[in-house]
């Protein structure tokens, strides 16, 4: 109910840019853009179970076609000024996963040299930390792992359970299962809501059992 009531609150702030001209400024519309795009991924979070799932495994056919085609109008609209600000790129790196049929089909290049640009602009540990995860999606993991070893400010993350999570997937995918165990351990104990201790619990079930 709640993924739904945002849905239609997205839809509806769109509607709101439509008709004031006032307000169909580049970085209102790339941030409205921004708004519907995650907006359409909300029905796909979370599996008809109740748990979370990950943008690798969720099922995309639950995604929100109508907010991923009017996200995707108001960024090409938003297209009308001399800069991009981090709405634009933050919107534009959720129109690239929106694009994709399936998780495979990503253009994970692409997503990086958005992420380079967007941290020019917008530099903050947690960027790096999804810039990481793109890398290791389009230059292998033992690149993706380097990347997350290397944020700057990344004492920042101590607390943030998806930084370990992520070591621990690019680990696997390395084929280093003990310290992989190791980091999703990290994960479960940082997880700061009963959704994601289920889900940080699934993982390891799913991997190690």
């Amino acid at each position: 109910a709640v993924r739904a009531e945002l849905c239609e609150e997205a839809m509806r702030l769109a509607s709101l840019l439509r008709d004031r001209a006032l307000a169909r400024t580049p970085s209102t519309l790339a941030l409205c853009a921004l708004f519907c795009l995650h907006a359409a991924r909300l029905p796909g979070r979370v599996d008809p179970a109740g748990n979370l799932s990950s943008l690798m495994d969720q099922d995309r056919s639950r995604w929100n076609a109508k907010l991923t085609a009017e996200g995707l109008r108001l960024l090409d609209e938003s297209a009308t000024g001399k800069e991009a600000s981090p709405y634009h790129l933050e919107a534009a790196i959720a129109a690239v996963h929106a694009k994709a049929r399936t998780a495979a089909q990503t253009q994970w290049s692409e997503i990086v040299e958005l992420y380079d640009l967007l941290l020019r602009l917008n530099p903050s540990p947690v960027i790096a930390l999804n810039r990481a995860i793109a890398v290791g999606q389009a230059e292998g993991p033992a690149r993706g792992l380097q990347e997350l070893h290397g944020i700057e400010g990344r004492q920042r993350l101590a607390f943030y359970p998806f930084y370990p999570a992520a070591i621990a997937e690019l680990e696997l995918r390395s084929g280093n299962a003990d310290k992989a165990r190791e980091h999703f351990g990290l994960a479960l104990n940082l997880a700061r809501n009963p959704h994601e201790r289920r889900f940080f619990e699934q993982r390891v079930q799913s991997v190690f059992s």
